[in-house]
């Protein structure tokens, strides 16, 4: 018996449609879309959205350099005298590089596409009342310049954070990087250490999520190995945000 398609469906299709999702995760919504049209039609219509979005960055051939230190950091022997010329695999495909550089932009307004396709769905006649809040609050931490260096998404129904670099930030070695939120007129609240440089997931306890909403403020501060030795920040913050709805 096939199911309609829920805001948890419509939710993997966008990551699927951005390629977030990893391979397990990808056979499953692959197999349920074979089985559910409502889930098939989701993932349609995610891909045909997204996809436009690559046509408009501009294509930029990476210079030499790129590709040997790509090859160092992935542990491949270095080929000096050879160039890419065809993409060989996922690494060599120039597409990747360009979903990097505008994949925490896009995550955000897929989060704003599904509510608001949810909320859509809610107000039709004869349909369940609108919620009063969204799933979902987001936070784009920057610099005081304004420089967007970590994009926050939380999961108010899972009780979960995902933290994603919006640019590969230069952290002193010894040096970690740590989250916290910060409650209206109240102390910072620690998180976690995470990897500056990639994608973070963090579990939240009950007490702290119902302290995440619009009156709070998310930030990043260096601190040693291990985080803060005081439970509270004792290097710079280096990039703050506000917390908002999706």
């Amino acid at each position: 018996m096939n199911t309609p398609a829920n805001q948890d469906d419509d939710l993997r299709c966008a990551e699927y449609a951005l390629g977030v999702l990893d391979a397990a995760e990808r056979r499953e919504l692959e197999q349920a879309a074979s089985t559910s049209p409502q889930i098939r039609t989701s993932l349609d219509q995610w891909q045909q959205r997204v996809a436009p979005l690559v046509d408009d960055v501009p294509p930029v051939t990476p210079a030499p350099r790129v590709w040997l230190r790509i090859q160092r950091d992935l542990g491949f022997p270095a080929n000096a005298g050879a160039k890419p010329t065809t993409p060989a695999s996922l690494w060599d495909n120039l597409n990747l590089w360009r979903w990097l550089g505008i994949g925490a932009s896009v995550a955000t307004l897929v989060l704003v596409a599904v509510n608001v396709n949810t909320l859509t769905e809610r107000t039709k006649p004869g349909g369940p009342a609108p919620a009063a809040t969204s799933a979902y609050l987001v936070a784009t931490l920057a610099r005081q310049d304004g420089v967007a260096h970590w994009t926050a998404t939380v999961d108010t129904r899972r009780s979960s954070m995902v933290v994603v670099p919006a640019v590969k930030p230069t952290i002193d070695a010894g040096k970690a990087t740590e989250l916290w939120l910060i409650p209206k007129d109240a102390k910072p609240i620690p998180l976690g250490v995470f990897a500056a440089d990639q994608p973070a997931s963090m579990t939240l306890p009950p007490e702290i999520l119902a302290q995440i909403n619009s009156n709070a403020v998310l930030a990043v501060s260096i601190e040693p190995p291990g985080g803060s030795p005081t439970g509270q920040p004792t290097g710079p913050v280096v990039a703050t945000g506000a917390v908002r709805p999706a």
